[in-house]
């Protein structure tokens, strides 16, 4: 494992990646439970990441992990500077991409900015705007 550890890393200064990329694709919810409440979280994907390099990936992409009221899988995202309760703490998320980045992993997130919930800020004070304000 240590000779693809050290060729991932040195891939990982390559401009165009992704074009080569063997991405795993994972929601956070239902891929390990590390505090066993019957939801996946942060700290048992981390304490999963050597199985994940094991499989041959270089890329681990998350699903939507941010704080949701969850009427659409997540995807509906109340605050995108934070982490769901549920998954673990923005420290747990830190963790996790110091710790994939030691495997030679990269991490993308899935982040859907125009699938906004209704009880984030900016959807809250656009109910609030003046309706015959126009730019």
């Amino acid at each position: 494992m240590a000779r693809s550890i050290k060729n991932r890393t040195t891939q990982q200064n390559e401009p165009l990646w992704y074009k080569d990329a063997v991405i795993y694709q994972l929601h956070v919810k239902s891929f390990f439970d590390a505090n066993n409440d019957g939801k996946g979280d942060f700290p048992g994907l981390i304490s999963k990441l050597d199985y994940i390099a094991e499989l041959g990936v270089n890329t681990v992409w998350l699903l939507p992990f941010y704080p949701s009221p969850r009427l659409d899988d997540g995807y509906d995202i109340a605050e995108y500077r934070n982490v769901h309760e549920d998954y673990g703490t923005l420290a747990d998320v830190k963790k996790f991409i110091r710790e994939a980045h030691q495997r030679g992993l990269r991490v993308i997130t899935e982040l859907v900015v125009n699938h906004t919930s209704d009880q984030h800020a900016w959807f809250q004070r656009a109910r609030r705007a003046n309706p015959d304000f126009s730019p």
